[in-house]
């Protein structure tokens, strides 16, 4: 029986939500809207984490570091589950995730495109995006690289202060 309300599983959700991301350790799963569900099953803790996409080399880490918190929390069964239906979007990235994005120096994504159920159509141009300085809020900033340190990050310089930082792709 799954239980979705009571003490425990309140104790459990607490430990999950403060599980940090491993490649943006500024944010916490919940912030990034990666962690979806916790749920007991007995005296098992069930929770569903989302990858950014389906081939995110931090997934193992993530998985990992949410059983070794809830372990270490006296949660001695405890399951990870991946979800991929539906597909993470930036969208998901709560408000706090965003100001907290922004006070480290990294862009927070706009809003993610809209698109149709089925194949997502490729191009071979990114979209034109605005991007604020995370440093002096000018929106005269340029794409240095679409890849930064990670895959969902590009390089962007500010024309106004000139100051490098990575911005958030809107997914």
């Amino acid at each position: 029986m799954v239980t979705t309300t009571g003490p425990g599983l309140a104790r459990a959700r607490e430990v999950a939500e403060h599980v940090t991301d491993p490649e943006l350790p500024v944010l916490t799963l919940a912030d990034l809207g990666v962690l979806r569900e916790v749920e007991l099953s007995g005296e098992t803790v069930i929770v569903s984490i989302t990858p950014t996409y389906s081939g995110c080399p931090a997934l193992r880490e993530m998985r990992a570091d949410v059983e070794n918190r809830l372990r270490a929390a006296g949660f001695a069964d405890v399951e990870v589950r991946t979800v991929l239906d539906p597909p993470w979007s930036t969208d998901w990235i709560t408000a706090e995730g965003r100001r907290k994005l922004a006070e480290y120096g990294i862009a927070p994504p706009g809003s993610a495109p809209q698109r149709a159920p089925g194949p997502v159509p490729l191009t071979l141009q990114a979209p034109p995006t605005r991007v604020d300085c995370p440093r002096c809020g000018s929106p005269e900033t340029e794409e240095v690289s679409r890849f930064g340190a990670t895959a969902c990050k590009a390089l962007r310089r500010c024309r106004s202060c000139r100051e490098p930082f990575e911005h958030i792709k809107e997914i």
